[in-house]
């Protein structure tokens, strides 16, 4: 297996469990939030599925100046919605990243937009997987605190 397979399967892996966490949302606690500031499950959910498209634009050089998202304007409305829309984005994600060899994961540097912080490739893509893991853990919070059963992520 190639490097570039292996952080396609850890991300895999990851997006299918935070789908597990996901599918066990009632639909009419999609905009729950735990207090005013706070981002809803709803928008928990929009803002990893639609980080998909920034990351790729990133990892493949493109510029986020101007950066407009297929989000934009669209309604929050349930799970299966997002995950619709959401699929030929994670596609596109997840094919680039096949694209690389283990010379370009190694030696190409991604400078962060957010905050300017250079990381080489590969670990770039392993933080995206981090980012994703942090929001699956907030969420885990969010159905326990409505009282929710949490799906078993460690089969």
């Amino acid at each position: 297996m190639t490097s570039s397979e292996l952080i396609v399967l850890n991300l895999s892996e990851i997006r299918r469990r935070s789908i597990l966490l996901w599918r066990a949302l009632p639909e009419n606690q999609f905009l729950w939030k735990p207090d005013p500031n706070a981002m809803s499950a709803g928008e928990i959910i929009r803002h990893v599925l639609e980080a998909d498209y920034g990351w790729n634009r990133i990892i493949n050089g493109k510029s986020m100046e101007n950066y407009k998202t297929p989000w934009k304007n669209r309604p929050i409305t349930n799970l299966k919605e997002e995950l619709e829309f959401a699929e030929p984005h994670r596609k596109t994600f997840l094919d680039s990243i096949q694209q690389f060899s283990d010379k370009q994961l190694s030696e190409t540097t991604i400078i962060h937009p957010g905050n300017g912080a250079s990381k080489k490739l590969a670990t770039y893509l392993l933080r995206i997987g981090y980012h994703e893991a942090v929001h699956a853990g907030q969420f885990m919070s969010y159905l326990r605190a409505m009282k929710i059963d949490r799906p078993n992520v460690w089969d």
